[in-house]
């Protein structure tokens, strides 16, 4: 059994869309970000640390917002993803200034993470049946991995479109297959459209990055980012995603990744007109003695 937990929140984002730093933008009445739900709904999980992955950008005007926040009630470490940070005998060109995306990411947490964790974005609003359903799981020490998965209507903005992880799952739950979806828009109730991909619909399954690991993950994403160095070394915008490694996974049979599809509410902000929206949705939830007015 594994008693230890930890949340890992991807907070590095520069967020382009947004216009902001949206992980640290205030939703809740007292001054509470999204994320500081993510670790309050983590804490009631059962999870004993949460892991910030930072951009070298916010790292300070984060840790004077964090670094006491959640004092005696759950361990907090900080570490940044360095766009330098990447496996010996690679170079990267000297113009490209962006880190290599959510994979590599994750890999940042490599030397400090040693327990079953969850990863997780900063922005995104999950809901506390996520966490209790990943801690239940990962307290089993199953051989799998695991995603928690969102129906595609749950997931979509009014005033854009949005990236999404486009799921293939078989009979059994299990993970076959997910492609990176960078422009999907919906267009009225029943018509979801993308770029990349003809047969979208409210109910195709999707993932926000709600990731569950054991650390020997990390070995894993080491060679998949090793391959994705060998073809994308020398580009200015290419990013290792998630789903890269993931679908390394998958196709090279190393695991299976089991899938999580339950009735957790999950919302968040791509653009600054979703913040009204995503603050109705915490008063909402606050009228329904579901959290306190103020957390900490």
């Amino acid at each position: 059994m594994a008693n230890n937990l930890t949340l890992v929140i991807l907070a590095g984002g520069l967020a382009s869309r947004y216009g902001g730093i949206k992980q640290m933008e205030a939703v809740g009445p007292s001054d509470e970000a999204i994320l500081d739900y993510s670790v309050y709904d983590a804490i009631i999980a059962g999870f004993s640390k949460v892991v910030f992955v930072l951009n070298k950008a916010i790292i300070q005007d984060f840790t004077d917002k964090y670094i006491n926040r959640f004092k005696n009630k759950i361990h907090v470490e900080f570490v940044i993803q360095d766009i330098n940070d990447i496996p010996v005998g690679y170079t990267i060109p000297d113009k490209r200034q962006k880190p290599w995306g959510t994979g590599h990411a994750v890999r940042t947490v490599r030397n400090c993470v040693n327990e079953p964790f969850v990863a997780i974005n900063a922005d995104d609003f999950y809901g506390r049946e996520a966490y209790i359903a990943a801690a239940g799981y990962l307290k089993q020490k199953t051989p799998n991995y695991a995603m928690y998965a969102y129906k595609l209507r749950n997931t979509l903005s009014e005033y854009g479109t949005v990236s999404r992880g486009i799921c293939k799952v078989n009979s059994i739950k299990e993970l076959i297959n997910i492609e990176e979806n960078t422009t999907i828009q919906q267009v009225n109730i029943n018509t979801i459209t993308s770029d990349q991909n003809k047969n979208l619909n409210n109910e195709t399954l999707v993932s926000m990055n709600f990731w569950l690991f054991f650390p020997e993950i990390f070995p894993i994403i080491e060679n998949s980012f090793e391959i994705f160095m060998i073809a994308n070394s020398q580009s200015l915008t290419a990013e290792f995603y998630i789903p890269t490694f993931i679908q390394h996974i998958i196709e090279n049979k190393l695991k299976n990744i089991d899938v999580i599809a339950g009735e957790s509410q999950w919302f968040g902000m791509t653009y600054q007109a979703d913040r009204k929206k995503t603050k109705q949705a915490i008063l909402n939830l606050i009228n329904k003695q579901i959290y306190p007015e103020s957390l900490w």
